[in-house]
Order: C-alpha cells, then sequence, then structure tokens
C-alpha cells in the first residue's frame, strides 16, 4: 500500500510540474503580439523597401536619359541596367536598336518580348525604371549655377533656387516668375515675390514646378 501512495504522489507531481510549464511553452511558441518588439523585427524582416524612383507600370512615359533596368529571366548576358540615350533609343544584344522615350515600362516589356521569341522560347521579360532622369525643371537668370535639375521630388520655387546656389548679387527678388507649358501648347506665366516671401507677407505663395517648368529670376 505505501509503494501505491508513493506512486501517486510521483505521478501527481509530475503532472502539477507539466501543468506548470505548458503556459511558458505556448508563450515561447506563440506569434509575436502586435506592437511588441518581436512583432515589430519580424514585420521589418518581411517589408521590402521600396527604391525612390524606382517604376514599373502602365501609366509612366520613360524619357530621354532615364536609367532602365531589363530583366530576362534565365537570360543573364541579356539582363542589364542601361541608360535612354539622348536620341530616346536603347542597344541590347541580339535585338540592336529599340524605341524606348514614349512608351511605359510595360509597352517596352511587349517590345521586347515581341522580338526576343525570334531567338529564346517564351521569354519572361520585366522592365523597371530605376533612376529618372527625364523629369527636369530650368531655372535662368540671376542665380549663381543657372542649368537644368532632375525634378525627382515635390520642389518649390525655393527650393529650386537653393538648388541653383542662390541668387547672384543684382537678382531682381521681387520679380521673379515660373513658366509652364500647358497641354494645349500654351504658355502660363506665375508671379513670385521672393521679398514678401521670406517677410511672411505671402504665406501661402508656394509655387510647386512641375516637369519642364522654368524658374526665372530676373
Amino acid at each position: 500500500m505505501k509503494f501505491k501512495a508513493d506512486y501517486a504522489l510521483v505521478v501527481t507531481g509530475i503532472l502539477m510540474f507539466a501543468a506548470r510549464s505548458l503556459p511558458a511553452q505556448t508563450v515561447a511558441t506563440s506569434s509575436p503580439t502586435p506592437g511588441s518588439a518581436s512583432a515589430t523585427a519580424a514585420s521589418a524582416d518581411k517589408v521590402t523597401p521600396s527604391p525612390v524612383n524606382r517604376v514599373h507600370n502602365h501609366t509612366y512615359l520613360i524619357g530621354d536619359d532615364d536609367q532602365l533596368e531589363i530583366n530576362v529571366w534565365k537570360e543573364p548576358e541579356l539582363s542589364k541596367t542601361i541608360p535612354v540615350r539622348s536620341d530616346g533609343r536603347i542597344s541590347l544584344p541580339l535585338l540592336g536598336e529599340l524605341q524606348a522615350a514614349g512608351k511605359t515600362p510595360v509597352q517596352l516589356e511587349d517590345d521586347i518580348t515581341s522580338k526576343l521569341r525570334n531567338f529564346i522560347t517564351e521569354p519572361a521579360v520585366t522592365v523597371m525604371v530605376v533612376k529618372i532622369n527625364s523629369l527636369k525643371f530650368n531655372v535662368m537668370g540671376e542665380v549663381v549655377k543657372p542649368g537644368s535639375f532632375s525634378l525627382i521630388t515635390t520642389t518649390t520655387v525655393m527650393d529650386a533656387i537653393a538648388t541653383a546656389g542662390g541668387f547672384r548679387n543684382f537678382a531682381k527678388k521681387k520679380s521673379i516668375y515660373v513658366l509652364h507649358e500647358n497641354a494645349d501648347g500654351t504658355e502660363s506665366r506665375t508671379s513670385f515675390n521672393y521679398s514678401d516671401f521670406v517677410k511672411g507677407k505671402s504665406p501661402r505663395q508656394i509655387v510647386r514646378l512641375q516637369p519642364g517648368d522654368t524658374v526665372v529670376v530676373p
């Protein structure tokens, strides 16, 4: 009888130990709770950052000087990163010269795929714009570095002037204007009084530039 009693005590002890251990095991194997450090790290591991200016869609039109990443599946010699030349064309092995400017990445994919069928069975092509250089604005007149600059982020007249190195000594800061070509071919002109703006007299006078705009500093 004593042996049975001791055996029962041992079994009871084992069951109690297992019961105490179970919650710890459950916590260790469960998914991280939202907002926890573990959940944040897990999410960070799953998120692939999107590079600025990485474009692959049906709307963006490729332009001169844009940099393209062309991938042909299982064909490393045909996969490369190349710039669009000033004539709007690119050159690829097997295919020679291709028109790229004025087309979307998807349209260029279709062109390359169609031509590669003469050499490769069922080619799989991906075209992405990895650097946008064709969207530009101009700054002219009494600035330190007049010229053409890439419009890759939201840019105001103030940003444009800073990018061009600031004013020269005789700049007419009250008579700055922005020239914009409209869709119908006409040109519009927007005035910008720098002197009033920096004094807070015209705090809402923020002119955001569009591709092709020219900032003129008399």
